[in-house]
């Protein structure tokens, strides 16, 4: 008998076990009791393979065969054909919505997750293959505007909530692939609230989350809520005339600034006023809401530093372009002036681009001449690092600076959908039908909560101990790091498993230093010879 890798394993499935997974899904969708798996036990060894080497279909039972999968799950790897897991798959498909509130709410109960404050964002997935036919109450893909920009591939979109404890992910659902962001709030926030049980809570979005309809809706269900304004709807002029010196400091740090000298740190001033949101018809009612006007110095700084570098890549194309008319290049006025405008859109510059093309009487050739107007400038650069947020906090809840600070958790999203499309591998993705799809991405989605959970494990009890630091992550640097999820899967990785000869128990070998140090923050006990 040869060496089994062990890694992690034995944490995914303690962590499986806390939020019985396989107990939520058998319930929802027995088996015969002669089957040799249930479908719940299926699921959580393809959480597993997510979460340490993630595999398409096929090749489940092959990672199965190498990995300790059947000592720590009790499954022999030829089970874990893609048969099987597809049967999985469609069986729990119609169940999802029982299946992610149940899960959700273990993890809330067992972890003691606060989840006062919840981060919801949406992001697409992209689908290799036409799916011309799709199974009825399942979210059917369909052409979008995808995040990774492959606008020749279809869609699915998923949306995440995330506590700001830890960035646990507690709520997911998955939407069609050309539904609007904006008409999926409410549904989601309902799900939400249920989560949530009597306590208020509120809820952090993207500036999807300001139509009336939205607003309307959480302001009937008593759910606070913060957003950024779009800039399309930001009043002209407003920003121009604001005055940062005359802004209140917020004490703040932005994560990218923690370590900095105090003179780098990025700074944020914050003014407030009240914002009208009319309904669509004259006899709704007006919602009220505070604007915290937010100016960041790095914002402002970003910027300045984007508009130099366009306009000095504009200048370049312009004056190359002043040499070029008349030539064969541009050989007529239609043809300077069709570069022209080119230009002022692909570099973003026509609210100061001004331009001038006329015919050179001797030559009868195009002459093309073209300044910034310095004025137009000076104007944009005067609202450069503002933002504006609304909110229908009470100010008696959070003042501006408050607001600001509750709001800039939101990237936790981000961050996790990043963790979605990079050490879970949820993309490319090829299924054969959309119910499937939708199935996977919600054992993606609970292979992130268990991603999310070990880190905020780690941490909080790192923390207990007066720790947020630890060593040995790095094998050429000892600086103390702040343990991430990534880290620590990386570092169980190579524990491995001797399989007995004889009746005994399997063994592995002695873990290393950081390795029991994590297993014991972790409260797992990689020892016993099968993880329930």
């Amino acid at each position: 008998m040869l060496e089994k890798r062990l890694g992690s394993l034995p944490v995914i499935a303690e962590f499986s076990r806390r939020l019985d997974i396989a107990g939520v899904i058998d319930r929802a969708c027995p088996v015969r009791d002669v089957a040799i798996a249930t479908h719940g036990q299926v699921v959580e060894v393809l959480i597993a393979n997510r979460l340490t080497n993630p595999s398409a279909m096929v090749g489940i039972s092959a990672w199965a065969a190498a990995w300790a999968v059947e000592e720590v799950y009790g499954l022999p790897a030829a089970v874990l054909g893609d048969d099987r897991l597809a049967r999985a798959l469609d069986a729990i498909a119609p169940h999802l919505d029982g299946i992610v509130g149940s899960v959700g709410a273990a993890a809330i109960e067992a972890f003691g997750i606060d989840v006062s404050r919840l981060h919801w964002d949406m992001t697409s997935v992209s689908l290799h293959g036409a799916y011309d036919e799709v199974d009825d109450g399942f979210p059917a893909p369909g052409w979008g505007h995808p995040k990774d920009r492959r606008s020749d591939l279809k869609q699915i979109q998923a949306g995440i909530a995330v506590a700001s404890d830890g960035g646990v992910p507690i709520f997911h659902q998955a939407y069609d692939g050309g539904a609007g962001e904006v008409c999926q709030v409410v549904e989601a926030m309902q799900h939400m609230r249920a989560l949530a049980g009597q306590r208020r809570f509120l809820l952090v979005g993207d500036s999807k989350l300001l139509s009336y309809s939205n607003i309307t809706a959480m302001h009937d269900a008593g759910v606070a809520f913060i957003a950024p304004l779009g800039a399309a709807r930001v009043p002209a002029g407003l920003f121009a005339s604001l005055d940062p010196g005359r802004a209140v400091p917020v004490d703040y740090t932005a994560q990218r600034d923690v370590g900095k000298p105090a003179d780098r740190r990025g700074a944020y001033r914050v003014l407030e006023d009240i914002m009208d949101i009319p309904g669509p018809r004259k006899r709704d009612p007006v919602h009220h809401l505070r604007r915290v006007l937010v100016h960041s110095t790095a914002n402002q700084t970003a910027a300045a530093k984007a508009r130099t570098l366009k306009l000095d890549k504009a200048r370049t194309e312009l004056d190359t372009l002043v040499r070029t008319a008349g030539t064969r290049y541009h050989p007529d006025t239609a043809a300077v002036t069709a570069k022209a405008d080119q230009i002022s859109r692909q570099r973003r510059i026509s609210a100061y681009l001004r331009t001038q093309v006329t015919t050179d009487t001797a030559t009868g050739k195009p002459v093309f001449a073209w300044h910034f107007d310095e004025a137009a400038i000076a104007a944009e650069a005067a609202t450069d690092g503002w933002y504006a947020l609304l909110s229908n906090l009470d100010p008696d809840e959070a003042d501006p600076a408050e607001i600001l600070r509750r709001y800039k958790a939101q990237p936790a999203v981000e961050q996790r959908y990043a963790t979605i499309k990079g050490p879970l591998a949820v993309t490319p993705m090829f299924l054969q039908h959309n119910r499937r799809i939708t199935a996977l991405i919600t054992v993606i989605c609970l292979a992130l909560l268990i991603f999310s959970l070990i880190e905020r494990e780690v941490r909080t009890n790192l923390a207990r101990q007066g720790h947020t630091d630890m060593v040995g992550f790095y094998a050429y640097d000892n600086r103390a790091t702040r343990p991430t999820a990534r880290l620590i899967l990386q570092t169980l990785h190579d524990l491995r498993l001797i399989p007995a000869h004889d009746q005994q128990p399997p063994k592995i070998p002695h873990p290393g230093w950081l390795q029991a140090q994590l297993l014991a923050l972790l409260n797992v006990d990689p020892t016993q010879p099968r993880w329930p």
